[in-house]
């Protein structure tokens, strides 16, 4: 977004013009150019030199959409647009609308981002509050993860993992814990590309030494008590050992790759700096998080990604709209109109995502064909601004590679529809992991591949 002041205001320049001598409050005319984000110029590679391989990215909104601007009035092929999905027009032949989907076990409200990718019903352990499940996500980073640096990559605008029902991420471990995202693309930039030094090396190593120490403790002190146990616990111990198996792993990945050099890549033009709760820095915020998420499949950092681009309850517009009080819209049609304005900035973002892939050479095809795009919401706001999780709003983009079909509206009657899971089962074959099951996932989605 372009700075709306042509110029920057002193106070004093402010104070004399008005000739006031009581203290003047804090204008927008003095703010400083660079507080106000800009476009990027940052331009895709023409070409990708990594062997083409199978990609996916998970890509979240809260709060749901204006439905009746999103959906298309048809059903089937050549029917994939709509007043809000006319944003990505250019790239109709590679993406598919999903209609009337959702999770059958989830209890709606703003838990859509803790369950989108596990399908769980987050209270179906007696005497819990919360009790999570595995992420489609981290389910494929298990299985194809030791292949690039990072097993997945986890985004998202709070970072951390915020809390219950309020998750600030996507992804979830095989013992339902959260995964802690990332939000300053400087870290993220650091953490992908810059090479590390002496001290973070010996650093590294380190840890690696005293974790492996607490972990060799741990395995030592449950064998010893597994022989004490009943059944019951012992499943419990044999959960928790798996978890504990799971850290050795990361800490040993870490280790190999500490004397594999990282990806050069250059910076310049890459808005690091871009605050994402600042709503002066969105449009820009957004496009860097894409465009650091393009650079981690280009180099083969990563295969998968999760990235929440806002958590519920929260998230702004491209000219700072609140986009939670819009999604309460109550059927007023203001507001509906401005909500499906927030939906056009956040099409517009994937658009511009889509072209970066699509601009790309990589082998025979392009990025776009080798990358699969989830994009959608975990809730259904509907025609009154309830909190559904029935008929959300999904469309699945690129991947024409491994087979995906596009350019196409697959409806579904709500009540009657399959799970959601079924689309991610779909997305878990696809990416190389040969399973039939995936939470309630009765199959693959019929008509997607």
């Amino acid at each position: 977004m372009q700075n709306s002041n042509p110029s920057t205001l002193s106070r004093r320049t402010v104070l004399r013009g008005i000739g006031a001598c009581v203290a003047l409050p804090f204008l927008e005319a003095m703010l400083p150019a660079r507080a106000w984000a800009s476009e990027s110029h940052y331009k895709p590679w023409p070409k990708s030199s990594v062997k083409p391989t199978p990609r996916v990215i998970f890509c979240y909104i809260p709060n749901g959409v204006n439905i009746l601007d999103w959906v298309p009035q048809k059903a089937g092929k050549g029917s994939n647009t709509s007043p809000s999905l006319d944003v990505l027009k250019a790239h109709r032949e590679h993406f598919s609308v999903l209609s009337g989907l959702g999770h059958p076990h989830s209890t709606g409200g703003h838990s859509g981002a803790d369950t989108w990718l596990t399908g769980a019903d987050l209270t179906s352990v007696p005497g819990k509050d919360y009790t999570n499940s595995i992420s489609a996500d981290q389910y494929i980073a298990e299985k194809i993860g030791l292949q690039t640096r990072f097993p997945s990559i986890e985004i998202g605008d709070m970072s951390g993992t915020g809390s219950a029902l309020h998750s600030h991420t996507l992804a979830f471990d095989r013992n339902g814990t959260p995964l802690p995202t990332e939000n300053s693309p400087l870290r993220l930039f650091e953490r992908l590309f810059v090479p590390d030094d002496l001290n973070s090396r010996a650093a590294t190593l380190k840890r690696f030494a005293q974790k492996r120490s607490i972990l060799d403790d741990i395995a030592g002190d449950a064998s010893h008590l597994m022989k004490k146990l009943g059944s019951a616990d012992k499943a419990k111990l044999n959960e928790y050992l798996a978890s504990v198996r799971e850290t050795e792993l990361r800490v040993q990945r870490q280790v190999g790759w500490i004397d594999v050099p990282k990806p050069k890549v250059a910076s310049k033009d890459l808005q690091l700096e871009s605050q994402p709760i600042n709503a002066h820095d969105r449009p820009a915020w957004l496009d860097v998080m894409l465009e650091l998420s393009y650079l981690a499949f280009i180099t083969d950092t990563t295969r998968v990604i999760t990235f929440e681009w806002s958590r519920e309850a929260g998230g702004f517009g491209g000219g700072g709209e609140n986009h939670h009080e819009l999604s309460h819209h109550g059927g007023d049609p203001t507001m509906l109109a401005k909500l499906a304005g927030v939906d056009r900035f956040h099409l517009k973002a994937l658009d511009r995502f889509l072209t970066f892939l699509a601009s790309t050479q990589e082998g025979e095809r392009t990025m776009l064909d080798h990358t699969m795009i989830m994009f959608g919401s975990g809730m259904n706001n509907g025609l009154t601004g309830d909190h559904s999780p029935k008929n959300l709003p999904l469309l699945l983009a690129g991947g024409g590679a491994w087979g995906l079909k596009h350019n196409q509206h697959l409806a579904h009657d709500p009540d009657k529809a399959p799970p959601l899971s079924n689309v991610l089962l779909t997305l878990i074959q696809k990416m190389g992991v040969e399973t039939d099951r995936f939470q309630d996932a009765k199959g693959t989605l019929t008509g997607l591949a």
